[in-house]
């Protein structure tokens, strides 16, 4: 997308504003495809918490994904885009009893990281097929707060407790039909994620029945100029091998999974705000925009970087700016960035706002969620309407 593309639409839709390029979606897909196009039975599930706009699973399922999901809400979701059950993994963590058996009641692939959980299900449903969710204590993320393969994490089943998982699938004559893992999110060094899938192969041979490994994903993008990221292609070569490899020596068909959420979303998408203020201070300049970490938690939560571009004056000379919000808390985008001279009204583009950005947005200070705009083939398709205060008071009652 062009800046003068970008600047059409918020005059045409208002700012804030996400906006989401279809082709860039599906070139990332394509891109995912073609690095492991050697593996007969590929499965590409979508993570639908980077981004669940039903409009965004609609164009995910035209070419060819499915989805993972890890909510109720998440497989209604993907089952009202007109997903069938069958391509739709279901990875709860902490969720009740019930939540689980109403998703398997729904048709769709149960996935458990608990042994209790594992010991109830297979108790009372023992002809359900079941995926087990390992931990295999591998940290392959950068930020400990989104590496979830961590010996400390709360997901997934020790690898160390593996005779504890054969019990119970041995007393309740279960069926196990897959095998997962993720190591977490921004995956730095391939190695390290070829590593956890040794463990994951090793774990896998306990299984006569499989028709699956998940490998999870967290395969990292980049969110600056220089930024590194995930070498996509080199895994799929050393990957591939070793997983066909790991087929014939298990003398089943399996099928490679991956879950990748950031990686076919997050450059699709470019988060555009207003600036409402230029503030000086003794010592810095703030530009204040019409949003805050209500509509984009990231750089808050996670200490992530996006690059902010001033796409009103994109020649001008650069200055150092803080960018923060209108939220009544601190609510800091970048410190001492440099950015093409600002104004007030000028309109700022924030890159990579496509994974966990709209999905962890919120009322806070009761402000309005953003619209939403899917840009394909050359306009803006509005897929969710800004929100008014009508939308404030829904489900709101009066004494």
């Amino acid at each position: 997308m062009q800046s003068q593309d970008l600047v059409k639409l918020a005059e045409e839709f208002g700012s804030p504003l996400y906006i989401y390029d279809a082709e860039k979606i599906k070139s990332q897909y394509d891109r995912l495809s073609s690095a492991f196009s050697k593996v007969p039975r590929l499965r590409i599930n979508y993570a639908v918490k980077a981004l669940s706009n039903i409009a965004i699973l609609q164009l995910l399922k035209s070419i060819g994904s499915n989805l993972d999901t890890v909510s109720i809400q998440e497989v209604k979701l993907g089952l009202y885009a007109g997903f069938k059950p069958e391509q739709i993994i279901y990875t709860p963590n902490g969720v009740s009893f019930e939540e689980i058996e109403e998703a398997a009641g729904l048709g769709v692939q149960i996935n458990i990281d608990n042994l209790s959980v594992l010991e109830h299900f297979g108790t009372k449903h023992p002809k359900v097929p079941v995926c087990i969710r390992i931990n295999p204590h591998v940290m392959a993320g950068g930020n400990s707060n989104i590496s979830v393969g961590h010996i400390d994490s709360k997901f997934g089943i020790s690898i160390h407790q593996m005779p504890h998982i054969l019990r119970i699938v041995e007393n309740t004559k279960m069926h196990i039909n897959g095998i997962h893992m993720h190591t977490g999110s921004d995956i730095l060094d391939i190695e390290v994620f070829l590593y956890a899938a040794e463990i994951l192969f090793e774990a896998a041979n306990n299984f006569k029945e499989l028709d699956f490994l998940d490998f999870g994903s967290g395969f990292k993008v980049p969110y600056y100029k220089g930024d590194i990221e995930t070498n996509i292609e080199e895994l799929g070569k050393k990957l591939t091998k070793r997983f066909l490899a790991f087929e014939a020596a298990y003398d089943r068909e399996l099928t490679l999974a991956f879950e990748p959420g950031k990686f076919l979303v997050s450059e699709a998408g470019y988060f555009l705000a207003k600036v409402n203020v230029v503030k000086q201070t003794t010592s810095t300049v703030f530009a204040g925009i019409d949003s805050g970490f209500n509509h984009l938690i990231r750089p808050m939560l996670y200490g992530s970087q996006h690059f902010i571009e001033n796409i009103s004056n994109p020649k001008g000379k650069e200055r150092f700016y803080t960018v923060v919000g209108y939220i009544c808390e601190t609510d800091t985008f970048a410190n001492n960035r440099r950015i093409a001279e600002i104004k007030e009204g000028d309109l700022l583009c924030f890159r990579n706002a496509g994974a966990y950005c709209f999905s962890m947005s919120s009322n806070y200070n009761s402000r309005y969620k953003p619209a939403e705009v899917l840009w394909k083939d050359g306009k803006g398709i509005l897929i969710r309407a800004r929100e008014t205060f009508e939308d404030l008071l829904k489900n709101q009652i009066l004494l």
